[in-house]
């Protein structure tokens, strides 16, 4: 993972001293690139033993392996940065509308193309054959999360996969206390911190169900309750209206489960997708639907 990202997805679990380290970080990622541990702690107003906790709690071994991984990241998103003419990610009141439209696409370009890199896809395989053989599948989030949760329940109902989403987080805790064993819960969240989402996993591993996270932090809460991790690689600008790179990542990550899935189960797919399309058809064409329909959105 980009030390950058990891740094982004972290920074709500941080302490108040290791928070300071990665809001400086966040602001000139040079002062590691440029200086010794003893320097940075300087700069950042702590101590060289906090500096390598932080780097710790990221999951390096230490500030040497830390300060190797963000040279790289500031090297490749700084190439990034000059292919795609955007000098900065974060969108300004003043911007216009062309400044608007190219920052957007450069945070979700990059959304994707970090995400997608770095995916781990063995695990998407593990989470693809749960899918293929569980009775049930609930699918969690909350907030902008939630959005991407809906999409994938809806993409598996069509090829006649038993799932359901609930945006009652109460909902939500009755079907997935329904799982049990053989049964997959799939939540989703970008900080890893969602108590709701944390409250379902719970749950979900108490009735014996296969427990799927998708999140930006593997290091948060919720990727130690996941039985399977899908991690996402989105960097939110400071305006963050929307979450529109988490959420741009979150579905990057599904479709290409969702595929995957598919693709194992081709010929039951094809009939279930060929079912719901006719249904949807005759709806549109039969006058009396149409009419009753009609009535109903009166």
């Amino acid at each position: 993972m980009r030390a950058l990202t990891r740094i982004q997805g972290s920074l709500e679990r941080f302490s108040a001293a290791e928070a300071r380290v990665a809001r400086a970080i966040l602001a000139d990622p040079r002062i590691v690139v440029d200086n010794p541990i003893n320097r940075v702690a300087e700069l950042c107003g702590t101590s060289a033993a906090t500096v390598a906790r932080f780097c710790q709690s990221l999951g390096y071994s230490g500030y040497r392996e830390f300060r190797f991984d963000l040279v790289g990241t500031t090297s490749r998103d700084q190439a990034d940065l000059d292919r795609s003419n955007v000098l900065t990610g974060d969108i300004d009141p003043a911007d216009t509308a062309a400044d608007v439209a190219a920052k957007v696409l450069f945070q979700e370009t990059q959304a994707i193309e970090h995400t997608l890199r770095e995916l781990d896809l063995q695990a998407v395989d593990l989470v693809r054959d749960a899918l293929a053989f569980a009775p049930d599948v609930v699918l969690a989030g909350f907030g902008s999360s939630g959005l991407t949760a809906r999409d994938l329940t809806m993409k598996l109902q069509r090829i006649g996969r038993r799932s359901t989403y609930h945006p009652d987080v109460h909902l939500a805790l009755s079907s997935t206390a329904l799982l049990g064993p053989g049964g997959v819960l799939i939540a989703v969240s970008h900080s890893g911190v969602t108590p709701e989402i944390l409250g379902l996993l719970r749950e979900a591993r108490r009735t014996g169900a296969t427990t799927v996270g998708i999140t930006n932090d593997p290091g948060s809460p919720m990727a130690a309750l996941c039985d399977i991790l899908l991690t996402t690689q989105a960097r939110e600008n400071a305006f963050r209206s929307g979450a529109t790179a988490s959420r741009t990542a979150q579905l990057a990550v599904t479709d290409v489960l969702f595929v995957r899935l598919a693709q194992s189960l081709f010929d039951s797919m094809t009939d279930s997708l060929n079912l719901t399309r006719d249904a949807v058809i005759r709806h549109r064409e039969d006058p009396e639907q149409q009419r009753r329909a009609g009535v109903h959105r009166a």
